[in-house]
């Protein structure tokens, strides 16, 4: 007869039944339990009755375990083990700081910041165990698609997510793209028409990147030619390095010029019109609801009240 695991799981039961296996005695576990010894012979008898054979048997005034006895006891202890693990895993999830976050950020954001507010946040709250992934953008969309990450950091531009309903995004830094150069003629312009800035060689991210793509959109808004580049990299560092020692101009987001300004003989010019982004974290909805990502969240802008994002890039 298939067992019911309905009149099986009692923890009432399952408690009796593992002080009987302690104290292998029904008068001295009975006492222990608060109960009369005919209570618990009743609630043994049920279970065994459940099970369909007895789980204990006398040799004199030994009380033993059955061999079915031995395989409820052993059941018993597994399933006290895997509720012990839930509710743990359910207290990290409900808690503010305890549990793993899992952040994805683009490879050509400035990490700096998030970075070194890891290693406050750590200090603060060492039970959070936080991971920085470093990826591509394709990765991180698949990455928050997949459920693999918690957030993402990533420059968007036009508002692009937000009507997405599944996503939802909060501003880290009104950002925008710089013209970086070391053209003497230039050095007493305060901006740079999209139009001028042809007359130029360029160094720029491949065309199929989101930095590229923003930069292409806005140069076909003023219906001009796309810039001639010379060389692709996929890191912004390396195309600030090929720029500052080649003299072939660049275009790269603010934060990151402030950054690294010292580092090269580069010179920065805002374009006219601007091209804008937007720094931002980039969640699922039901992301922000879970304690300890909101508390990272709220955490980190109370790290960038102290002291702002640009100024933390020095």
């Amino acid at each position: 007869m298939k067992a019911q695991p309905e009149k099986l799981l009692s923890s009432r039961t399952f408690s009796y039944f593992l002080q009987l296996v302690e104290t292998s005695n029904y008068t001295q576990t009975a006492k222990l339990l608060g109960i009369t010894q005919p209570a618990l012979t009743q609630q043994i008898k049920k279970l065994e009755m459940n099970v369909g054979t007895p789980l204990f048997y006398t040799t004199g005034k030994v009380l033993k375990m059955t061999d079915a006895g031995q395989i409820m006891y052993t059941a018993i202890q597994e399933v006290f083990a895997i509720l012990e693990d839930a509710t743990n895993s359910i207290q990290k999830d409900s808690s503010e700081t305890n549990g793993k976050i899992v952040i994805g950020i683009s490879a050509s954001i400035e990490e700096k910041v998030f970075s070194n507010f890891i290693i406050h946040y750590y200090q603060c709250y060492p039970e959070v165990e936080v991971t920085l992934l470093m990826v591509n953008r394709k990765e991180i969309w698949e990455s928050l698609e997949a459920g693999k990450i918690d957030l993402a950091i990533l420059y968007l531009h036009n508002d692009r997510v937000k009507n997405w309903k599944a996503y939802k995004t909060k501003t880290i830094l009104k950002d925008e793209i710089l013209f970086l150069h070391q053209q003497q003629n230039l050095f007493d312009k305060k901006n740079i028409s999209i139009r001028d800035s042809l007359q130029y060689s360029w160094v720029t991210y491949p065309k199929n990147y989101f930095v590229s793509q923003v930069i292409n959109t806005a140069f076909k808004n003023q219906e001009t030619d796309l810039p001639e580049s010379v060389a692709h990299f996929t890191k912004p560092a390396q195309m600030f390095k090929f720029s500052s020692e080649t003299g072939v101009c660049t275009a790269l987001p603010k934060s990151f010029f402030q950054a690294h300004r010292e580092e090269a003989d580069l010179y920065a010019l805002p374009f006219e019109p601007a091209i804008d982004l937007e720094l931002a974290f980039v969640f699922k909805e039901e992301k922000i609801k879970i304690p300890r990502i909101h508390f990272f969240m709220d955490s980190f802008d109370h790290y960038l009240q102290d002291e702002n994002y640009i100024s933390r890039l020095k």
